[in-house]
C-alpha cells in the first residue's frame, strides 16, 4: 500500500513538473537577471582585491535571496495545484512582500554556508593528520545537514504564512526532525537533479562548453526546479503543521477559558460573559414599543435580547 502511494505521488510530481516546465523556465529567466548582476559584482570584487576567495563569492547569496522569494512564491502556487499561475505577477509580489525577511534569511544562509564549507574543509584536512578531528568533521556534517533541512522550510513558510520570524525559524528547526522522511525525499530529489546536471557537464569535452553549460544550468534551469522539488516534498506537511498548530493553540486557549469559568467538560461551549452575565439588575422598560438598541456593558444590544436574558437569569419565584 505504501509503495503504491509512493508510486502515485512520484507520477503526480513528474506530471506536474512537465506541465509547469515552461513556467519554471520563465521563472528562472526572471531570477537569472539579478543572479547574473550580483554574481558579476562579487566576482569582480574578488578579482580586483586579489583575494580569490569563495568567502567573497558566497556573499552573492545575501542580496540575491530576496529575489529567490519570487521563485518560491511561484513554485508554491504550482505545488498547491493551481492552474494558470501568473508567473510575472507572483514573482514580483513575492519579492516585494518578502524583501526584508528574505534579506535576513540571506544573511543566515550565508553564515550557514560559510560555517559548513570551511568547517568541513578544515576538519577534513586536519583529520588526515590526526584521526580525532574526524569526530569534529562528523559533527560539522550533522550541523550542515540541519541547516540544509531548515532551509527547506524557511522560504516557503515565509511566503505562505504571516507569522513572526522567531516562529518561522522555530517551526523550521522543529520540522528538520519532525518531518525527517519528507526531508530525505527532498534531498533525494535534489541529488537526482545534481546527477542530471553533472551528466550534462560530463558530456561537454571542451572547457568553454563546460563553462557555458554551467552558466545555462545555473541561471535557466536549476533554481526554480530546485524550489519545485523542495516544495513538492515539504509544502503539504509544513502547511498541515502550521494550520493544525494554530487550531491546537486555539483549542488550548478555549480549554483555559473554560477552566476559568468552572467548566471542565471541553465539549461545552465557553459561556459568553460579555452579554450574558449580570442582567438581573438592569432596568429595561418591558412595556415600551419597538426593539431599539440599548447600550449595555460596552455593547449595543437589542432591548428584546436584554429582556430575554434578564428573565432567564431571574429566579422563577422572583418573576412571580
Amino acid at each position: 500500500m505504501s509503495t503504491e502511494k509512493s508510486s502515485v505521488a512520484l507520477t503526480s510530481f513528474i506530471s506536474s513538473l512537465f506541465h509547469n516546465f515552461p513556467k519554471l523556465l520563465l521563472t528562472n529567466l526572471l531570477f537569472a537577471v539579478p543572479s547574473a548582476v550580483f554574481f558579476g559584482i562579487f566576482w569582480f570584487i574578488n578579482m580586483i582585491t586579489g583575494l580569490n576567495s569563495n568567502f567573497i563569492l558566497f556573499l552573492t547569496a545575501i542580496p540575491l535571496f530576496p529575489f529567490y522569494a519570487g521563485v518560491v512564491q511561484v513554485t508554491s502556487h504550482m505545488v498547491r495545484g493551481e492552474e494558470n499561475v501568473d508567473v510575472l505577477h507572483n514573482f514580483i509580489s513575492g519579492v516585494k512582500e518578502n524583501f526584508l525577511r528574505f534579506l535576513v534569511h540571506g544573511i543566515v544562509f550565508y553564515v550557514a554556508i560559510f560555517f559548513s564549507y570551511y568547517s568541513i574543509t578544515m576538519y577534513t584536512s586536519f583529520g588526515k593528520v590526526n584521526g580525532v578531528f574526524y569526530i569534529f568533521l562528523a559533527i560539522s556534517i550533522i550541523v550542515s545537514i540541519f541547516f540544509l533541512f531548515t532551509f527547506y522550510y524557511i522560504p516557503p513558510m515565509t511566503v505562505t504564512f504571516d507569522i513572526s520570524m522567531k516562529n518561522i525559524y522555530k517551526n523550521s528547526a522543529l520540522m528538520t526532525f519532525g518531518e525527517f522522511k519528507h526531508n530525505l525525499i527532498a534531498t533525494l530529489g535534489l541529488f537526482v537533479l545534481f546527477l542530471l546536471c553533472a551528466t550534462v557537464l560530463m558530456c561537454c569535452y571542451v572547457p568553454i562548453a563546460v563553462i557555458i553549460a554551467t552558466i545555462v544550468l545555473a541561471l535557466f534551469f536549476v533554481p526554480s526546479i530546485m524550489s519545485f522539488i523542495i516544495n513538492s516534498a515539504v509544502y503539504k506537511p509544513m502547511y498541515t503543521m502550521i494550520v493544525k498548530g494554530d487550531e491546537k493553540s486555539k483549542e488550548i486557549d478555549r480549554k483555559i477559558e473554560n477552566r476559568k469559568n468552572g467548566i471542565f467538560d471541553d465539549t461545552e461551549e465557553t459561556p459568553k460573559k460579555n452579554i450574558a452575565d449580570g442582567f438581573s439588575d438592569i432596568e429595561v422598560d418591558e412595556k415600551a414599543d419597538g426593539d431599539e438598541y440599548i447600550y449595555y456593558n460596552g455593547k449595543m444590544v437589542k432591548r428584546s435580547v436584554l429582556l430575554k436574558l434578564k428573565n432567564d437569569e431571574t429566579p422563577k419565584g422572583e418573576q412571580d
